[in-house]
């Protein structure tokens, strides 16, 4: 953040609130979506996954079938977004877009962490979560872990096996704080925090933003692991925007540079071990010997 007093809030809760689009750019931008939502392909389906079980809950552009459309709303996004960004974040760049649509009696995002798509022990990449209509729990808006950033699940990518699994409905039930958010304000979140939104209860449609952003130096990457050869071998690959646009994100990916790959296995997590972590220190910011350093050329580009 280029402002100091809320940098030192992202940095002790994960996330912070900021004012964001004018009326007039909310209501614009909530216009582009019905202009473009005819050239949606649909969402990729569960059957389609290659992954069994598992229905898919939420719509995202990010899982579109029509590549065409993820990259108009990307460019029609980032076009509006360009001068916020720029006033609130220092030399940050993006490289997903989506919007975020939820029905009414639908739209229920699992609780999760975002994936990994920098080093985090060196950097952090963002999410600016903006609503364009008020945002409330009735409506399902986004609810969080406060301060759970950098302190769980390192390694993050679709398929990959998740610390926090078993205890899901725990911190569900009792480790959230919902934020509710006016139209138009938006709320910077580490990628990295631990955050879930509900069913949408309300006749209305729940309409939001999301955009994904990095530091501009820094390499994108992605973790991927087949589970059809292994379910413990990790490959980091180098990746870009275009990676995204192309991407399934349940498949084996496509044309990308293989950059290092290693064993991983997390444990899974009881929710005293949580606590206790949520209270312990950062990983990027541990005395031990750092993750990263352990695998030999992870990030040799």
């Amino acid at each position: 953040m280029r402002d100091e007093e809320l940098e030192r809030k992202f940095q002790k809760q994960g996330y912070v609130e900021i004012p964001l689009l004018s009326a007039q750019e909310t209501a614009d931008l909530k216009q582009k979506f019905f202009d473009l939502l005819p050239h949606s392909g649909g969402n990729i389906l569960a059957s389609e996954t290659g992954v069994e079980g598992g229905e898919i809950t939420y719509d995202f552009t990010f899982i579109d079938k029509n590549i065409a459309y993820k990259e108009s709303v990307f460019e029609v996004i980032t076009e509006y977004f360009k001068p916020h960004v720029k006033k609130w974040l220092a030399d940050y760049r993006p490289i997903i877009a989506n919007y975020i649509r939820k029905k009414s009696e639908g739209g229920e995002v699992p609780l999760h962490q975002n994936w990994a798509f920098v080093n985090e022990r060196k950097c952090t990449s963002v999410s600016i979560w903006c609503p364009l209509v008020d945002s409330f729990e009735e409506n399902g808006t986004l609810q969080v872990v406060p301060g759970s950033h950098k302190r769980f699940g390192e390694i993050r990518g679709p398929m990959i096996p998740w610390e926090l699994d078993a205890i899901k409905h725990e911190i569900i039930g009792n480790h959230l704080t919902p934020l509710n958010v006016k139209a138009g304000n938006a709320i910077v979140l580490d990628d990295s925090i631990v955050h879930y939104s509900a069913v949408n209860k309300t006749n209305g449609l729940r309409l939001a933003i999301q955009l994904i952003l990095m530091p501009e130096e820094m390499p994108s990457i992605h973790y991927h692991m087949n589970g059809a050869k292994s379910m413990t071998k990790v490959e980091v690959l180098e990746v870009d925007t275009d990676f995204y646009m192309q991407f399934n994100p349940w498949k084996q990916p496509d044309g990308a540079r293989r950059i290092d790959s290693f064993e991983y296995k997390p444990a899974l997590m009881t929710e005293e071990i949580f606590m206790k972590r949520l209270a312990g220190k950062r990983f990027d910011e541990s005395s031990s010997t750092p993750f990263f350093e352990k695998i030999k050329g992870l990030f040799t580009v």
